[in-house]
């Protein structure tokens, strides 16, 4: 049986990603869109916060995409990961690299922080949020982390590992929206969505 769709698009809306996991996480409720990603540079900026980094981030990505196409929602967003302060940023450069990000996060709390930013230029209408989400790892064996490399799963992903795939298996607890740590956090988005008549329930 054919799953219904939950919602419907009422608006033009854009996804400044080409990121198969939003946009996978986006097109399950059904909802009609384009996926542009931005061209932008994503260095941070010398003692730049984790915080306001991913919402300069989220706006960046949200404006390089809106400003060719001013006259449609364009929703943009990044994420990263943090511990103890410090910003584990982008996907493991090698197995060594994966490892070593792994055994950080083994036993420990990390935070997944992503920017969310919606606007629509020709409205002059730009809003932006950041969700957090903690993470707990089991205290993993090397053994362990190394079977998980060898499936080539962390290699795509920042901070070295997948919650939606095996690498579920890593965690021991989870607070806070378990869709913002694959990389969109749908409640918030889905809420903004509609608080704009963006998209509506399927009729």
């Amino acid at each position: 049986m054919r799953q219904q769709p939950m919602f419907q698009t009422c608006q033009p809306l854009i996804l400044a990603s080409s990121s198969p996991r939003r946009i996978q996480l986006l097109s399950q409720f059904g909802l009609v869109f384009e996926a542009v990603p931005a061209t932008i540079n994503e260095t941070p900026l010398p003692g730049e916060m984790p915080k306001k980094f991913v919402r300069r981030m989220a706006e960046s990505k949200a404006y390089d995409v809106a400003q060719h196409h001013p006259h449609k929602w364009t929703v943009g967003a990044d994420t990263l990961i943090t511990l103890d302060g410090r910003v584990i940023l982008g996907k493991p450069e090698n197995q060594d690299d994966a490892l070593s990000i792994l055994q950080q996060l083994s036993g420990n709390t990390h935070q997944v922080m992503t920017g969310l930013c919606l606007c629509r230029l020709d409205k002059k209408i730009i809003e932006t949020q950041v969700e957090s989400t903690q993470v707990t790892f089991i205290d993993a064996s090397d053994e362990l982390l190394q079977a998980y490399i060898a499936t080539g799963e962390p290699m795509d992903k920042a901070g070295a590992y997948g919650i939606q795939g095996l690498g579920s298996i890593l965690v021991r607890e989870i607070k806070g929206s378990c869709s913002n740590v694959i990389g969109l956090p749908l409640s918030s988005l889905i809420s903004l969505l509609m608080k704009y008549k963006i998209i509506a329930p399927a009729a």
